[in-house]
């Protein structure tokens, strides 16, 4: 965990909910009352978001002490409790939705991801998430990704180059476009990995000519396009296929033998997992 990048992200996110004050918990429960409550699964998935919980916990009360259960990354079934917190009634209060928002988002992701991971087993190929993510928690995103065991492709524009279609349209061509990144890389003294993607054996055989990349991305290749792409690739360079994909059809996208699926639906359409908090009388 980045605490460099999360604890920002709770302090910004208890701001937006508690405002001046949770005004129904500071007037219906004594300030001194102590309670405590468990973090009760209604689903059966993978859960996520519990060393978050922990910190999330810690920054509204310090006093607050939990006890842990079920860690990230477990197979978890309807009426399991990953953990109990004790402490002020109203820390607790303070901190539930954000808790719950955060690990049912998780959650979900880490659930799905695991579902392809699962699928993809005796394959060479591994599952990859994208930037299709919510503003603000692409951290959290990505991390319930690895939880899952996927993979996460670049974190932003900044850590790696990935020239896609558009790229290719505007600068004129295959080759301009890889050339320009690489004297780019070379003027400003970076070091980034550069991807292109392809969008038929055409552009691909350009990629192959021109070289000086570290991945290619086959996108919308049909299954017998994919096998003959990855065929003349031959190991050269990393491959990844996208576009067109879904739970259906992964595994046969993965049998065609590249080395990466990447898959958006990883964060942007995932179902979260149901938890609640509930007080323990």
């Amino acid at each position: 965990m980045d605490k460099e990048l999360i604890d920002p992200f709770i302090i910004n996110a208890l701001k937006e909910d508690v405002g001046d004050g949770d005004h129904t918990s500071l007037s219906t429960i004594p300030a001194d009352t102590v309670g405590k409550a468990k973090l009760l699964v209604k689903d059966d998935g993978i859960l996520a978001g519990v060393e978050l919980a922990l910190e999330i916990f810690h920054i509204v009360d310090p006093a607050l002490k939990v006890n842990v259960f079920i860690e990230d990354g477990a197979a978890v079934k309807y009426k399991d409790v990953a953990f109990e917190v004790e402490g002020s009634a109203q820390s607790i209060l303070v901190a539930e939705r954000l808790v719950l928002n955060c690990m049912q988002r998780m959650s979900g992701i880490a659930t799905k991801t695991r579902q392809i991971v699962d699928l993809l087993k005796d394959t060479n190929t591994k599952v990859l998430d994208t930037r299709k993510t919510t503003p603000g928690l692409r951290y959290l995103e990505k991390w319930a990704v690895k939880i899952g065991g996927g993979v996460n492709h670049r974190f932003g524009l900044y850590d790696m180059i990935l020239i896609k279609d558009n790229h290719v349209d505007y600068a004129g061509g295959i080759r301009q476009a890889i050339e320009s990144a690489n004297q780019y890389l070379a003027d400003n003294g970076k070091k980034l990995a550069i991807e292109i993607e392809v969008r038929n054996l055409e552009e691909l055989d350009q990629v192959l000519q021109t070289g000086n990349v570290n991945r290619i991305l086959l996108d919308n290749f049909n299954f017998a396009e994919l096998r003959h792409a990855v065929n003349i690739v031959n190991g050269r360079f990393i491959t990844e296929a996208s576009g067109g994909i879904t739970i259906e059809n992964i595994r046969e996208y993965a049998e065609c033998g590249v080395d990466y699926i990447s898959v958006g639906a990883l964060t942007h359409s995932v179902k979260s997992l149901d938890l609640s908090l509930k007080a323990v009388k």
